[in-house]
């Protein structure tokens, strides 16, 4: 269903038994209309051609309408008021690793790592997973593995960007486009202070996102959960620096 009203274009959908209104993120604002314009062509063709083909161009035009609108919805989410310390999850998907590794670009020590994939059904609209500043920021060209390819977060199209949390632990996260997204958007840049929750970017169409912290970080959650960009909490930082306690939250 859409609505309109002086805020814009609004949707909504069931999500847990509550009604969750949304909005349509800006970056789809083009594709959208042009979907619109390519089902209404569709379904006029229908009327003009053979009774057989009407039904099948109607159902073509309203579903490649309907897809694109659903695509680039961009709930609004209830971030948690504790999250000073915690690490929410920045996209919507499903866990598909936990691991240790080696990260060299930014936090340059061995690192926990959970790497989320976003189906074409998923929102894809992007959050900050942690407060901080955003003190490394790179775009690198490259290749269209499958998104849950082991060499994608190697290869693949993505954005690298760091931030440096309030207790001194370094986060990278990366967008990484698949084999279907070709277009990866971010509006954030070194120097930006940044909240957990916010709104950052997206990925078109099937993608994945990796989040790499520090091996004193806890983490929350395991291979198979299905978590919500803003909302989920995936691990806790380590409190640490001055003025804090040694202790996790």
């Amino acid at each position: 269903m859409r609505l309109c009203n002086e805020t814009g274009i609004l949707g909504f959908q069931i999500h847990k038994n509550t009604i969750e209104i949304w909005m349509f993120a800006r970056e789809g604002y083009a594709l959208i209309a042009g979907a619109i314009v390519l089902g209404m062509t569709l379904a006029w063709l229908g009327l003009w051609l053979d009774r057989s083909w009407s039904l099948g161009l109607f159902l073509l035009g309203f579903l490649i309408a309907a897809f694109t609108l659903y695509f680039f919805r961009d709930p609004d989410r209830k971030i948690p008021t504790d999250a000073e310390y915690l690490l929410l999850s920045p996209a919507d998907g499903k866990v598909v690793v936990v691991d240790e590794v080696e990260e060299t670009i930014f936090l340059k020590e061995r690192a926990k790592l959970v790497s989320i994939f976003m189906s074409p059904l998923n929102v894809h609209v992007n959050r900050i997973p942690a407060d901080g500043v955003i003190e490394f920021e790179r775009y690198i060209p490259g290749e269209y593995l499958v998104a849950w390819h082991p060499k994608a977060s190697e290869k693949n199209e993505r954005s690298e960007l760091g931030l440096v949390h309030p207790s001194g632990a370094k986060v990278l996260f990366k967008q990484i486009a698949g084999a279907v997204a070709r277009r990866i958007v971010y509006y954030v840049a070194e120097g930006d202070s940044v909240g957990a929750g916010d709104r950052f970017g997206i990925v078109k169409f099937g993608s994945r996102m990796d989040v790499l912290v520090p091996m004193d970080a806890e983490i929350d959650v395991h291979v198979g959960d299905r978590v919500r960009g803003g909302e989920t909490v995936l691990g806790r930082f380590a409190r640490r620096g001055p003025g804090l306690d040694d202790e996790e939250d």
